[in-house]
């Protein structure tokens, strides 16, 4: 298959178009945010939210470009917007005093009205969750609840680390509509 076959299946949602692109262009889009920011996790999952984003608005790409440029600009924005939300928290949470040299540290602790609140919350995601397909809540079950790596995911399931990759996105795609409709 060729990248601009390819496309135009993935604009129809054919899933094995999108495997392919997936496939085709993790290396570029990883490789290309290691070296921005240094940390394997953060290129990690900047480029998943890269391919998440590029997937879904598919339909919008302009095949007069190379689609290796749309990703890698789709995911350059996702860093810089990444780096902005961080600034800005570190900036709220530190206030300086003009009389008194010092920062003031905020508690975030929960209080326990958040505690109830998150405990709601999770009851609800995890009937959510159990709406999916089994294979579906078992890669979440995996990637969330347990923090395994996509590598050992990868070895659990005896499946490779790019179909892992492709069925967490394509469940938490299932699980943020299932979370719509309600």
């Amino acid at each position: 298959m060729e990248v601009k076959e390819a496309i135009k299946k993935a604009k129809v949602n054919d899933q094995i178009a999108f495997n392919f692109l997936l496939d085709s262009f993790w290396n570029s889009v990883y490789g290309f945010q290691l070296k921005r920011t240094e940390n394997e996790n953060d290129a990690e999952d900047i480029t998943i939210q890269t391919f998440s984003k590029a997937f879904d608005k598919i339909h919008t790409f302009n095949d007069k470009y190379e689609f290796k440029t749309w990703l890698i600009t789709i995911s350059k924005n996702i860093h810089i917007d990444l780096v902005r939300k961080r600034k800005s928290t570190i900036s709220n949470t530190l206030n300086r005093n003009e009389d008194d040299e010092f920062y003031a540290i905020i508690d975030e602790s929960p209080s326990p009205e958040d505690k109830i609140i998150t405990e709601q919350n999770l009851a609800k995601l995890l009937r959510d969750i159990k709406k999916l397909k089994p294979h579906y809540q078992e890669v979440i079950n995996l990637r969330y609840f347990q923090e395994l790596s996509y590598k050992e995911i990868s070895h659990q399931l005896d499946e490779p680390i790019n179909n892992v990759k492709v069925k967490l996105l394509r469940a938490k795609k299932l699980l943020a509509e299932i979370i719509k409709k309600e």
